[in-house]
């Protein structure tokens, strides 16, 4: 039995499930047309904008939060000192006009592609903080992508 995963095969799986994750599904672990941008893509600001409980949370506010996630995770990859972070500010943000919307948008698809390209770019994944930041960013990412197609499932009918 090997004691190690190659360098390829396990940077091949790792970038496999990134990219289902936010870009395009291979049927990984995500049905076809699922993947973060394509739902997003999918998504108006005005059912961006609708929470399905009162005061709960909307496809905005995980927009938002995924988005400043990958700004931290990106740093904590990088060995940076964090500051204290306040998660809750995070989920503030909960409406957003057709501009607003696209342009969070935007935002969101240009971080997660400087990350990738840091994620890309490790050559040791003995580093402390490589290896679970980009595992991390995956799992942490299908969870609110599972709830966006949730609460997307109830606005838009």
């Amino acid at each position: 039995m090997a004691e190690h995963i190659s360098h390829s095969t396990f940077t091949n799986a790792l970038y496999s499930l990134l990219d289902e994750t936010f870009e395009k599904v291979y049927g990984i672990y995500l049905d076809r047309g699922t993947s973060l941008f394509e739902t997003l893509a999918q998504i108006d600001a005005e059912q961006a904008s609708q929470p399905i409980v009162p005061n709960g949370s909307t496809i905005v506010a995980h927009a938002s939060h995924v988005q400043f996630y990958l700004e931290v995770l990106a740093k904590h990859m990088k060995g940076e000192k964090l500051e204290k972070i306040d998660w809750a500010a995070t989920w503030k943000t909960k409406t957003a006009t057709a501009p607003e919307w696209d342009s969070l948008v935007r935002k969101l698809r240009t971080t997660y592609q400087q990350v990738e390209e840091q994620i890309r770019a490790v050559d040791d994944w003995n580093a402390a903080n490589y290896l679970e930041g980009a595992l991390a960013i995956i799992v942490h990412t299908a969870f609110h992508l599972g709830a966006i197609r949730q609460i997307r499932t109830v606005v838009a009918s």
